[in-house]
């Protein structure tokens, strides 16, 4: 864990305090969830609406009601099977494809890429936990950090090329550019400086081209940086920002049995 040490020679934060910041960062997204499940729990559909004066939600009641609703039988003639649904319409986003394929390969990169980082680092985050409990790997954190490089890599460049995509949509074209608000750019910037500054912290680290040249002693600040606005970010602040939509739309949609 040297290589997250920290800002400093004199400003550090060990294995457990990077431990204790991200359970603090997973119980403020617990806490959101909930929130959020009460909310939908009283039957309020649309997002940052509030319930309605006197009533009361329930979380356990929302997700009882959900539950029901994707097992129960439906005759619809939009329904699908719900392995095909999670498949085609959750994973590969179907729906959006039938609109423009522009706009799914931008959702696309952005999801795959989100998601398989996220995989990842909890893999990385699973190995470490391992080693510090003493219990023997076949390899050590560092080696599986170098193992995980190339994917890492990989669907790092997706989810950039997906952000790029969405900042130059913005910006060229109208009806979109028109629909952007503040708040937007504020999100997709967020994920743009997530992913950056990672390929930069690993570019000091390696010496590769996103390090630009750096001191290498910068590594540790550049690698720190990224870790925690990775977990405000993309864990933390999730249930509070219209990020949410990556949770709510696939339970409406498994939901509605893969329905428009």
């Amino acid at each position: 864990m040297a290589y997250f040490s920290g800002l400093s020679e004199t400003l550090k934060m060990t294995f457990v305090q990077i431990m204790i910041f991200s359970a603090i960062a997973v119980v403020i997204f617990l806490y959101g969830m909930i929130a959020n499940l009460q909310k939908w729990g009283t039957g309020v559909t649309g997002y940052g609406l509030e319930p309605q004066a006197g009533q009361k939600g329930s979380a356990l009641r929302f997700l009882k009601t959900w539950w029901g609703q994707v097992m129960e039988e439906s005759h619809a003639p939009h329904a699908k099977p719900i392995l095909e649904v999670l498949i085609l319409d959750i994973i590969f986003q179907r729906r959006i494809l039938k609109r423009s394929s522009l706009r799914w390969f931008m959702h696309f990169s952005i999801f795959a890429g989100w998601m398989a980082l996220f995989s990842l680092s909890g893999m990385m985050f699973a190995v470490e936990m391992i080693e510090k409990i003493g219990v023997h790997l076949p390899f050590s954190p560092a080696e599986f950090r170098e193992l995980l490089a190339f994917p890492n890599y990989v669907f790092g460049y997706i989810l950039l090329i997906g952000v790029l995509i969405a900042i130059v949509r913005r910006l060229f074209i109208s009806e979109v550019r028109e629909a952007t608000i503040m708040y937007d750019w504020i999100l997709l910037a967020g994920v743009f400086i997530i992913t950056v500054s990672g390929f930069i912290a690993d570019g000091i680290r390696t010496g590769l081209i996103w390090g630009f040249g750096l001191d290498p002693v910068t590594a540790p600040p550049a690698a720190l940086f990224h870790s925690i606005i990775s977990l405000l970010f993309c864990i933390a602040y999730i249930p509070y920002s219209k990020y949410i939509h990556v949770i709510a739309t696939p339970l409406a949609i498994l939901a509605n049995k893969g329905g428009e």
